[in-house]
């Protein structure tokens, strides 16, 4: 498994993003899915999941709210942090999420848009009390099942292409193509060179067509 950056920057990571869920909730008044709907769009997100170190170790979890805010255009006042003595629902929710993310180098749009952030908060109980691999085998059942299509189908949904006619743009056999697309064969160990022509006859990066397959 290839994570999202590297392991010695995640213990931070998880701290900034819980921390700037709670700050958003309880000190700035937001809700936690329109913040954490900004957090996606403003495009901290992007950098945050790439391993941007300027975000991921730099900030702490009240500079990347307020980072997430000026990059969105948002004018916030500036208030001091009051800090819950025992981690919030909050907290936890952005301190499993980041883990979620690295571990499986998800998008974090790619996780909201399938389980979205409250259901993550949901989990807090019993979760919070178990081990994190526990929420990781957790979240992926919960994954896959609101997206039993392959990303491979859904960007050639997207594209407007049958099976054969992306198989005829792209070089790819027809055969090669349903295989992926009914998990007979994993995308994952497909050839770089199908991938590549993939990709390139649907406008999208090869990572793209990979999928979660823990």
């Amino acid at each position: 498994m290839i994570h999202a950056y590297d392991k010695i920057y995640l213990d931070k990571a998880r701290v900034a993003l819980g921390r700037m869920l709670d700050f958003a909730v309880f000190d700035l008044k937001y809700d936690i899915s329109e913040f954490f709907d900004l957090f996606i769009r403003s495009g901290v997100a992007d950098r945050f999941e790439r391993g941007d170190c300027t975000l991921t170790v730099g900030m702490s979890g009240v500079e990347l709210a307020y980072e997430v805010l000026e990059r969105f255009g948002v004018r916030q006042e500036r208030v001091r942090p009051n800090y819950t003595v025992d981690r919030s629902e909050e907290f936890w929710t952005g301190w499993a999420l980041a883990y979620y993310q690295w571990e499986t180098s998800l998008r974090f749009a790619e996780i909201a848009r399938y389980v979205p952030v409250r259901e993550v908060q949901a989990l807090y109980q019993p979760f919070h009390e178990m081990d994190i691999r526990q929420f990781v085998d957790r979240m992926n059942v919960m994954y896959h099942t609101a997206k039993p299509e392959t990303n491979l189908k859904l960007l050639r949904q997207k594209a407007g292409l049958s099976q054969r006619g992306l198989a005829e743009l792209s070089h790819v056999p027809f055969r090669t193509i349903q295989q992926y697309e009914q998990r007979q064969k994993n995308i994952n160990k497909a050839q770089a060179e199908y991938l590549a022509m993939l990709a390139q006859t649907l406008y999208c990066d090869m990572g793209d067509l990979l999928e979660n397959t823990q």
